[in-house]
């Protein structure tokens, strides 16, 4: 009998060092896990769905959530929103981006809101339908500013007989306008992708994308699959992070400050919404 039960130990020591090794060679296969949270701010219940985020200054993010026509001006400082911006009705608020006095929301179908003038007493809304919007089976989440171009930059998630290759547009302020062809596009099959385990066509899903002020890359979010990619500014891929689901349950927003220190929001999964500030640890 004893010999049975020292038998039945061994078998179970043997199947958990089995399951540790494995767990660690998972982990290991991934060693792209190379990022530090430096700090983590829990958000109302308000931003359950926050979707998208812009650096405003003065320690302050705005906000935009799936459902609700509202622009949230969060304060990192006091852990509050101290401001609420209505600009329009219900609708699948993707993305927002923020030049000088005008704040853009993007709608996954492509719909640009501009709100002229979003602090002020009176701001103006105006709707701009983008070719984008035209496209089949479109799905569009990523949306951040270039005002050096005088453009925003436009990330597709996904749209119909499009599994190669993720395209970004750019959208023209001045003409209001986005230009018919992609300014870039991200190839799937770039080796880059090559230790990413999901299916060929779910490799990489933008859902959020942003400009380095300092270094000009652009870092572009999956929050379908936990990843963080950056490319060169004409698009190419550099280096790609793999982020842990223990910390990226649901992340849809990023942003920088002026010094180059990033910030990715979460949508609430199995805790509240967040705002994590992020440190990487770069090639």
């Amino acid at each position: 009998m004893k010999k049975v039960i020292f038998g039945i130990l061994i078998l179970i020591g043997g199947v958990l060092t089995i399951s540790a090794c494995k767990g660690k060679a998972s982990e290991l296969q991934h060693e792209t896990f190379r990022y530090e949270i430096l700090e983590k701010w829990e958000l109302p219940k308000a931003l359950n769905e926050v979707s998208g985020i812009a650096w405003i200054g003065d320690n302050r993010i705005a906000c935009v959530q799936d459902e609700d026509g509202i622009i949230f001006l969060y304060n990192l400082k006091d852990s509050k929103i101290e401001e609420e911006i209505e600009f329009g009705n219900g609708g699948d608020y993707e993305g927002i981006a923020v030049v000088e006095k005008d704040a853009y929301v993007l709608r996954s179908d492509g719909i640009i809101l501009e709100v002229s003038d979003y602090l002020g007493k009176d701001p103006q809304v105006q709707r701009h339908v983008t070719n984008i919007s035209q496209l089949p089976g479109i799905n569009i989440e990523g949306l951040c500013a270039d005002p050096a171009n005088d453009r925003l930059l436009l990330a597709v998630k996904e749209r119909k007989n499009c599994d190669e290759y993720k395209e970004v547009f750019a959208f023209n302020l001045n003409k209001k306008a986005s230009d018919e062809n992609a300014f870039f596009s991200i190839d799937l099959s770039d080796p880059i992708f090559k230790n990413v385990d999901e299916k060929f066509s779910e490799k990489f899903t933008p859902g959020e994308m942003n400009i380095h002020p300092i270094t000009g890359e652009f870092f572009i979010l999956d929050g379908t699959r936990p990843k963080l990619l950056i490319t060169e500014n004409d698009g190419r891929p550099k280096e790609l992070f793999m982020l842990k689901l223990k910390d990226f349950g649901n992340p849809e927003g990023l942003t920088f400050n002026p010094e180059g220190e990033l910030y990715i929001s979460n949508e609430a999964e199995d805790g509240p919404a967040s705002i994590l500030k992020v440190s990487l640890n770069r090639n």
